[in-house]
Order: C-alpha cells, then sequence, then structure tokens
C-alpha cells in the first residue's frame, strides 16, 4: 500500500483564489518533500488539496510551475523569518545571533519547507536555481550588512574591509546551510544551542582577529 501525505478531512468549498492557491502549494510542499520531485505526481496534490487535476493546472500552469511556486513562497518565509528576527534591533551582534537562531527555528519547525529547498531544489532546472540563488543573494546581503557594522563598530589593531565581511558572510551562510544537516541527526540540539555553537566559532575567530591574532601557516 503507497504511503501518502495526510490529507485532511474537509468538505469542497468555495474559496478566494489566492486562498486556494495556498491550499494547492501546501499540499504540494508535502508531496514534494515525500516523494521528490520526478516522483511526485499531480493527481496525488490534487487529491490531497481536495481538487481535481485539472483545477491545480489552471492555477498554477504544470508541475515545474507548482513546484517554482513552492520554491519561491518557501524561501521568502526563510528569508522573511531571519530578516524580521534580525530588524528587532540592538548591536549588530545581537541582530546576527536572534536572525540565525530564527532560521535554524524556521527549519526545524518548517522540515517539508527545508527539504524542498535544500536537498531538492538544487538538483533541478535554471528558473528553480534562479529563485533559490535570489533568497540566498538576500540573506547574504543581510548578514554581511551585520558583519560590516559590526567590524565597523568593534574597531580593533587589524582592518578589515568590505572583501573581509563578505567572506565572513558568505563562510557563515554556508555553514549555516550545513549545520541544517547537523541539526537533523542531533534532535536533541535547539535551534538556540547551534546558533550559540555558530556565532563561537564565527563571530568570536572574527572578534581574535580584529584584536591582532592572526593565525599563519607553519613554516616547512
Amino acid at each position: 500500500m503507497t504511503d501518502k501525505p495526510d490529507r485532511p478531512d474537509k468538505p469542497r468549498r468555495r474559496l478566494p483564489r489566492s486562498v486556494r492557491e495556498q491550499e494547492i502549494l501546501d499540499a504540494a510542499l508535502q508531496v514534494f518533500s515525500k516523494r521528490g520531485y520526478r516522483a511526485a505526481v499531480v493527481d496525488e496534490i490534487a487529491e490531497l488539496a481536495g481538487i481535481s487535476k485539472p483545477m491545480v493546472y489552471l492555477y498554477l500552469g504544470s508541475k515545474e510551475g507548482l513546484f517554482i511556486a513552492c520554491v519561491r513562497r518557501e524561501s521568502a518565509r526563510m528569508v522573511a523569518a531571519f530578516r524580521e528576527a534580525a530588524d528587532a534591533g540592538g548591536a549588530p551582534e545581537g541582530r546576527l545571533w536572534a536572525g540565525l537562531a530564527a532560521f535554524f527555528r524556521h527549519v526545524a519547525e518548517h522540515r517539508d519547507s527545508w527539504v524542498v529547498l535544500h536537498r531538492q531544489a538544487p538538483e533541478q532546472g535554471e528558473a528553480i536555481a534562479h529563485e533559490l540563488t535570489a533568497a540566498r543573494r538576500s540573506v547574504m546581503a543581510e548578514v554581511t550588512g551585520l558583519i560590516s557594522t559590526g567590524i565597523a563598530d568593534a574597531g580593533g589593531q587589524v582592518r578589515l574591509g568590505a572583501d573581509d565581511a563578505d567572506f565572513v558572510a558568505h563562510a557563515l551562510v554556508g555553514a549555516a546551510d550545513s549545520l541544517t544537516d547537523w541539526m537533523e541527526r542531533h534532535p536533541e540540539e535547539s535551534p538556540e544551542a547551534t546558533t550559540a555553537r555558530l556565532m563561537n566559532v564565527m563571530w568570536v575567530g572574527m572578534r581574535n582577529v580584529l584584536a591582532g591574532e592572526i593565525w599563519v601557516p607553519p613554516a616547512d
């Protein structure tokens, strides 16, 4: 017997297009995360959403259109979670902590979303890759800005510039992406604890560099 995503028992009803579209995307996200893009079928998505297959095509055009819409919506939600937490105010250090903790919480609480974004979408076509690149660029800009402000506020013996802030932001965002897999293998680790580990490695390391502690390769 085929294992199917849960379908809520609800009577069919007339809904505004925007609401119906979100219901379709909710169903598609479940199916894509469980089956993968290639194995997912629109019939199952339609059944889960409680509408006909032709209606799914009418709303979102194709299976690829469904997947792109899922990626676009879930990317926007992930970026919003980071941005809203980081924009709460305070020092750059605290804002970065808040944004990263919100990111890890979002991933922990929305596993279907992260499976689609992190594991499936990178394997798909150019249009989908474009959506992921746009989301990553948005987060990267937020993180780079916070790090640049932190460097400027800290002063320090060593002068770090825009390239250094960009380097640290790429390392930090890349580490955060990778740590989502580590979190899945360590469910006992809270998002806040994971964020603290990352901040200790990255932020404290950057602070030590600003204080003049620079690692150099050992002599041959």
